[in-house]
């Protein structure tokens, strides 16, 4: 009966830790950096200020000398393809998400591609 005894704590206690492992994995924040064709500090703030009030989004800066953008998110809430799709909704490329042409039209003279058609 002891080494029985022994046996179910054994299991009870894998069965636990297990169930604790799974229960610390969420939430899962994750850091990534994205391309964009952000050109000036307009840009930089309406990037940064989307996305910093976006649910799901703890974090986001713009450097506008490597026109990269820092973006820290959970993924349980969001995830990195719709973080693309927003800023592309904005008028600008995301690293594969092309911009928007729409949006981009939109986007005043300073923060259009160079090569953009002026209307």
């Amino acid at each position: 009966m002891n080494k029985l005894m022994k046996i179910c704590v054994a299991v009870c206690a894998i069965v636990l830790t297990s169930f604790q492992s799974n229960a610390q994995s969420e939430p899962k924040i994750k850091t990534i950096v994205i391309q964009t064709s952000a050109e000036c500090e307009d840009c930089e703030q309406r990037i940064e200020g989307m996305l910093n009030y976006t649910k799901g989004v703890s974090f986001a800066e713009l450097d506008l000398v490597t026109m990269k953008l820092t973006v820290k998110y959970k993924t349980a809430v969001i995830s990195e393809k719709e973080i693309k799709e927003k800023i592309s909704k904005l008028g600008y490329d995301a690293d594969e998400v092309a911009a928007d042409s729409t949006a981009q039209s939109k986007l005043p003279e300073c923060c259009k591609p160079k090569g953009m058609n002026k209307e």
